[in-house]
């Protein structure tokens, strides 16, 4: 299957789930029957979206059908798609700037694992576009030890979530994350659907992790957003971190993700007895 082929596929899919959680009370439209109260039908998106009903059908069957960018965002504002779900439907139709389509691993260069080993105590790493972690520093190894070992093959941040029991005991909201990381590498990975490596990574992943089969069949889309991230280390007990992600302006396919002690915790004295033992 091409990656066209693919991101067409997908769009059908995203929109066809998005339109059947929409609550028809917020379009003043009176609930199906007695008790189906959530879902449109598509003649009632096509009808607010300002196209055919046999259109947008196709739209939503993955047919080889080209949507200029003005309708896709009337869809968007008809369904009410967040920011991050609307330029992803624009990334799977092509509209979107500046994503790159190649899902492959990118070698970290010199300087950048110059920038990591600079985080001093703040675990850092960074990640190619296929989520390939290419790179750490001292902090975040202490952190979380298996980065060195696991085979580079599997040294993919998506699959660690899943597979890797020792993520999931130092996560104590790991179900919350896990969902959180799958959102945000289907909103970044929207135009390489297609791509072998993205197909291999989902399919190996759909194979292992039944979490992850139940996270991926929502479809959620997230952006990015520094929050508050808490491990458990075995060894030193609770550690609060911010987590902070960068993009290098001549590495742009590299992120960059820095794990900052919270100030008024003990992480930093923590993760100091881990580094320097």
């Amino acid at each position: 299957m091409g990656q066209d082929t693919e991101r067409r596929r997908e769009l059908g899919d995203f929109l066809r789930k998005r339109r059947a959680e929409l609550v028809r009370a917020d379009f003043q439209l009176p609930p199906v029957g007695r008790t189906r109260v959530t879902g449109l039908r598509r003649e009632e998106i096509a009808y607010r979206a300002g196209v055919s009903v046999t259109w947008y059908t196709w739209l939503e069957q993955g047919r080889e059908i080209n949507p200029s960018r003005q309708v896709l965002d009337s869809i968007a504002r008809n369904m009410r798609l967040s920011v991050a779900e609307h330029e992803y439907v624009l990334s799977l139709a092509g509209y979107a700037p500046n994503h790159s389509t190649e899902l492959a691993p990118v070698a970290a260069p010199a300087h950048l694992q110059r920038l990591l080993d600079a985080q001093g105590d703040a675990p850092a790493f960074a990640v190619s576009p296929d989520w390939t972690i290419a790179a750490w520093n001292a902090a975040y190894e202490a952190l979380y030890p298996n980065v060195a070992t696991v085979a580079p093959e599997q040294r993919n941040l998506l699959w660690l979530i899943f597979t890797d029991p020792y993520v999931r005991q130092m996560l104590p909201d790991w179900e919350v994350t896990s969902r959180h990381f799958v959102a945000e590498y289907r909103a970044e990975a929207g135009p390489s659907l297609g791509h072998p490596a993205h197909v291999t990574l989902v399919g190996r992943l759909l194979d292992e992790s039944p979490e992850f089969a139940r996270a991926w069949e929502e479809h959620r889309i997230e952006r990015f957003a520094s929050r508050e991230r808490r491990f458990h280390h075995p060894d030193v007990g609770d550690l609060l971190f911010e987590h902070h992600r960068l993009i290098p302006s001549d590495v742009p396919d590299v992120h960059v993700v820095v794990y900052v002690p919270q100030p008024d915790s003990a992480t930093r004295t923590r993760m100091r007895t881990l580094t320097r033992p």
